[in-house]
């Protein structure tokens, strides 16, 4: 690994967070996997895919799939969610997925080695994004096509609901969480704005709202929340009293969203896509 500005999340991937995203990677597909279709939109046979940020690999290896003769390779810092990734590659018998561990931001990829570049909620947590996004602008070919998806505000979808028990909560000892982060990418203006000084262009950032599932009721779904990372990151100066309190009103949030198919919430997200001039 090239250590780089993105260290703090180099930490955090390869600890509690990529521990839990490894250890639960059915719920996060459960929770996210409604937002395939839209990025599987932009592959097609034959196409060199990079998965940037591809955490246990469910889209590599779909675009692996869809690609057909072609390939997919998925890259990210984490190496618990990357050995989950391998792992069910294997179990499925995809044979034309390759994952690495490494910081997409500074990585050497082939020059124009892909045809296409996907994420799903995988390129928020970049140090330096224009760095980040130019890197990744040289790997596409001339032509090339990228399409990630990245969290909204949470004044869309039902989240912000869902997360109302933390307002007011005091932030952790130390400040917040390491730069770049969830909501980096939520104001589509800043969005296009890297984009373009990475040297993409046909920038487009359309909103979309899909339900995923939390839980088979509001206790587990509630308990779910209350262990991903950016909660636990709230959580954390409380005192044992407090976060139990915290927890209960997680769990009495999820009750309006629970339904005979689980704990169903919407996430709103921005649909972003640009090509590689040429």
């Amino acid at each position: 690994m090239t250590h780089t500005g993105n260290d703090e999340q180099e930490r955090a991937w390869n600890g509690y967070e990529g521990r839990h995203w490894a250890e639960h990677r059915h719920r996060y597909d459960a929770v996210n996997a409604g937002f395939n279709e839209l990025l599987l939109a932009a592959v097609e046979p034959g196409d060199r895919v990079l998965d940037v940020g591809c955490g246990t690999g469910q889209l590599t290896r779909l675009a692996a799939a869809r690609a057909g003769t072609g390939s997919a390779l998925g890259i990210d810092l984490s190496a618990p969610m990357l050995a989950a990734a391998r792992a069910a590659a294997a179990a499925e018998a995809v044979s034309n997925v390759e994952f690495v561990r490494a910081d997409a931001q500074v990585h050497p990829f082939t020059p124009a080695g892909a045809d296409v570049v996907l994420s799903r909620f995988g390129v928020m947590f970049f140090a330096a994004p224009v760095v980040a996004f130019a890197n990744l602008t040289r790997a596409l070919r001339p032509g090339g096509r990228l399409a990630f998806v990245c969290l909204d505000g949470w004044r869309r979808g039902d989240l912000g609901a869902a997360l109302a028990p933390l307002a007011g909560l005091p932030s952790p000892a130390g400040g917040d969480a390491p730069a770049g982060g969830p909501l980096s990418l939520a104001d589509p203006a800043v969005t296009r704005q890297v984009l373009a000084d990475a040297g993409l262009v046909d920038v487009d950032c359309a909103p979309h709202e899909l339900p995923g599932t939390w839980g088979r009721d509001a206790a587990e779904a509630g308990a779910f929340l209350a262990g991903w990372g950016p909660v636990r990151h709230r959580l954390a100066p409380l005192g044992p009293a407090a976060g139990e309190r915290v927890r209960d009103e997680l769990v009495t949030a999820m009750r309006p969203f629970a339904g005979p198919d689980g704990v169903r919430l919407r996430t709103a997200a921005w649909l972003v896509t640009a090509r590689r001039p040429g």
